[in-house]
């Protein structure tokens, strides 16, 4: 009995651990973006969306899903990315995207502004913006 009630205790903790990711935009954006777009816009190495118009990336600070989506799209992990940012950021060659402190903050934030993309919990979708991929 105790192994199964262990066993569904792990079970119902790796649900959380591996939630989906959904990339949002403003509803009003009609850029269509890869995965290896949105890994660009989030290492600053892309700038804007496919329409030309300029990309203003927003990351999460310190939440479970940020470091879902460091590792499913951008392919390193927090310290890694941190470390990625510092270096670019003294030579005077980037900027990181800013930091907000949850889901609602960055559903907000990208609702209220037409050039910007964010991440959140899928679960947490709204229809205050658009998902354009989800990891």
């Amino acid at each position: 009995m105790k192994k199964i009630i262990l066993a569904s205790a792990l079970s119902l903790c790796s649900i959380n651990a591996f939630a989906e990711v959904a990339v949002i935009v403003n509803s009003s954006n009609t850029s269509a973006l890869d995965a290896d777009t949105i890994k660009k816009i989030y290492l600053g190495k892309a700038k804007s969306f496919s329409n030309g118009n300029k990309v203003n990336p927003v990351n999460q600070d310190g939440t479970p899903v940020t470091d879902e989506f460091n590792d499913k799209v951008v392919g390193k992990s927090s310290s890694q990315l941190n470390a990625y940012w510092s270096k670019l950021v003294f030579t005077g060659k980037g900027t990181p995207p800013e930091k907000l402190a949850s889901d609602q903050a960055v559903i907000d934030f990208v609702a209220a502004n037409g050039d910007a993309i964010g991440y959140i919990d899928s679960a947490k979708v709204s229809d205050k913006v658009k998902v354009i991929a989800t990891f």
